[in-house]
């Protein structure tokens, strides 16, 4: 049996990993940006794993992501509560309908909008973290970038901590492989009107490095 599969969306966010971790039983891959080809690409990692008689035993999507600053600050980290799903489902004119609101059989719906991250690896990870903060982190395939929308998702998911564009995609795969699901993510940004002068993401990296020791 291998270790942990950590799931990034790009080749930095893998490096700065690696750049903290000394662990051959732990894979860590950059498989592309946003939930479907995340999803994809971690489904086809685990299945080629399990076909080779090596499975992995859990998979943390990891990497950097913007963040509430009044509950995160730029620079620091988050683990998931749970990964959702925050724009599948329909606009109507009272407003944004998640997925599993819209009457589909339940089959159809996987792990509905949220998929909640493992009890126990959470545990660990919190333990080894502990200045970490934890909620819920948002997978969005448009990141938000205005005042406006910023407002929308806050009310929406008042709980939530950051958000990224993977994390879902990963969860999604690891419950259908029943295996355990967690995100560790590090804010290189503030969520609302898009500044790039205001991303730090020499910082983020950094921390993600800082970080990657618990994935041990």
């Amino acid at each position: 049996m291998t270790g942990l599969l950590v799931v990034t969306a790009v080749p930095a966010e893998a490096e700065a990993i690696q750049a903290g971790l000394a662990d051959a039983t732990v894979a860590v891959v950059p498989v592309g940006v946003g939930p479907a080809v995340a999803g994809a690409a971690t489904a086809r990692l685990l299945a080629l794993a399990e076909a080779a008689g090596r499975p992995y035993r859990g998979v943390v999507s990891a990497g950097v992501a913007g963040g509430f600053t009044d509950r995160v600050p730029v620079g620091g980290t988050v683990l998931g509560t749970r990964a959702v799903a925050a724009d599948l489902g329909a606009e109507s004119p009272d407003g944004f309908i998640p997925v599993d609101e819209l009457g589909m059989p339940a089959e159809l719906l996987g792990g509905g909008t949220s998929v909640a991250a493992d009890a126990d690896l959470l545990a660990a990870l919190r333990a080894a973290l502990p200045d970490a903060i934890v909620g819920p982190v948002l997978t969005v395939n448009t990141v938000t970038g205005t005042a406006a929308s910023t407002e929308t998702l806050r009310r929406r998911h008042p709980d939530a901590v950051a958000e990224a564009m993977e994390g879902y995609g990963v969860a999604v795969a690891a419950s259908h492989a029943g295996l355990p699901f967690a995100e560790l993510r590090t804010i290189s940004n503030p969520i609302g009107p898009r500044d790039r002068s205001a991303w730090r993401l020499r910082e983020a990296l950094a921390a993600l490095t800082a970080a990657a020791p618990v994935l041990r």
